[in-house]
């Protein structure tokens, strides 16, 4: 093999097929990157957000003034948004004076769909790491293969069959497989850690939603027992 034979001539020197794969598992290692640091952020901003909610949701403040200041918000997200359709529905339907276990239900429901459509905005990004991380390394092995098999059809052709002939062809069909194990390793390594703390997040949100429900039971039950009337505090907050 040459001595000024590199890297980058190996790229160049390709076939065309061959140089076609490189430039896909280029993209794919660049997009799993851009995805690796768009969800690193993303998950650090959701988890501060949701710790921050969560220090105002049990400083004791009443619900209703909690959903005053949540309504005002131009941008929920998290934990903030899940406690707004939760609450929204909650008023919604004491407003109607529907029954105590048809209050629940229904507030039930939309702290599901809430927490669902939340964790989805979360995931985003997840699926496409783990494509790449899937089918990276049988995109570069294509690649290799491809290349050997064209080293090994000029190797038949040459009259002298030497190891310097067809090594060039084989290293430059190696890169191939190379570059397909760069572009899946991070990508898998991030998809595990990401599925990881969303899942976490998603357990924290799961058990607030858990928790607010019981707080809405108890005070559901409260008014039943004592007759107290929350009609004026759901109009003051919905504005009818």
């Amino acid at each position: 093999m040459p001595e000024s034979l590199n890297i980058i001539d190996l790229i160049t020197q390709a076939s065309l097929l061959v140089q076609i794969v490189m430039a896909l598992l280029l993209l794919a290692s660049l997009l799993s990157w851009v995805i690796i640091f768009r969800m690193s952020a993303r998950l650090g901003t959701a988890k501060n957000f949701d710790q921050q909610f969560e220090t105002w949701f049990w400083s004791g403040e009443d619900l209703a003034k909690l959903y005053q200041g949540v309504q005002g918000s131009p941008e929920r997200q998290g934990l903030e948004q899940i406690f707004y359709v939760g609450f929204s529905e909650y008023l919604r339907m004491h407003k109607k004076r529907q029954p105590k276990d048809d209050i629940i239900d229904g507030v039930e429901r939309k702290l599901r769909v809430g927490l669902g459509r939340q964790q989805q905005l979360l995931e985003s990004g997840l699926t496409t790491l783990a494509s790449i991380g899937s089918v990276a390394p049988y995109i570069g092995l294509f690649g290799t293969v491809w290349g050997i098999m064209n080293a090994f059809l000029g190797l038949s052709q040459t009259e002298q069959a030497t190891l310097s002939s067809v090594a060039p062809g084989i290293a430059e069909a190696l890169i191939a497989t190379a570059m397909g194990l760069f572009a899946a390793i991070p990508a898998v390594l991030a998809y595990n850690h990401f599925t990881a703390k969303s899942s976490q997040l998603y357990d924290s949100r799961a058990l607030f939603c858990d928790e607010m429900t019981g707080m809405l039971q108890r005070e559901t039950s409260a008014e039943s027992i004592t007759g107290r009337d929350h009609q004026a505090t759901a109009s003051q907050v919905t504005g009818l």
